[in-house]
């Protein structure tokens, strides 16, 4: 699944559910931020950025009316866009003693829309990884993962890891099944 969750879009109408804003900063912070810093930002630029995203979020969240032919992500792009314009133009006024830029002047990189993509798609295949790992055991996942990823014997592996080759066999098609469910169940997906 690549787009945001309805149900949560939905919570953050509420500007006092401290737990749907907690997992919607908690599933976007990485992202955002690694966006920013490949737009070129320096660590506390990009996270300036990132605040003020989540700052106008906070506001516009209350009459925000979800549209399922539209894309949140869409619209977070263009926040954040305008975000970093707004660091730059800043950034670029300090440097000229204060002569702040017209929004014009601040023009976002050839390949912005590549990267916003490119670290989505990064963000959203670790934080699967990361929650189907959390649902096995340690050994069985690193059993699959070098399977199944990095292509290794089953019986090396299972060897290496103290397995017996019909246990990881076993565990394989789970393993496997849920990378696959997780992608199409959302579970995985800010």
């Amino acid at each position: 699944m690549t787009t945001t969750s309805v149900s949560l879009l939905e919570r953050l109408r509420q500007p006092s559910d401290d737990g749907a804003w907690e997992r919607f900063v908690a599933l976007y912070t990485p992202w955002l931020y690694s966006w920013a810093c490949g737009m070129g930002l320096q660590a506390r630029d990009a996270a300036d950025v990132v605040q003020d995203v989540f700052a106008t979020l906070l506001q516009k969240m209350p009459s925000f009316t979800y549209n399922p032919d539209k894309s949140f992500r869409g619209w977070l792009r263009t926040l954040a866009i305008n975000k970093w314009r707004d660091n730059r133009r800043r950034h670029a006024a300090a440097l000229r003693g204060g002569n702040e830029a017209p929004v014009a002047d601040v023009a976002v990189p050839d390949g912005a829309g590549a990267l916003w993509e490119s670290e989505y798609q990064q963000h959203l295949v670790g934080r699967a990884l990361e929650l189907m790992q959390a649902e096995f055991q340690p050994a069985t996942w690193k059993a699959c993962w070098e399977v199944v990823v990095s292509d290794r014997p089953a019986a090396e592996v299972a060897a290496e890891l103290g397995l017996s080759v019909a246990s990881l066999y076993a565990a394989k098609p789970r393993c496997t099944r849920r990378c696959r469910t997780a992608g199409s169940t959302g579970t995985a997906a800010p």
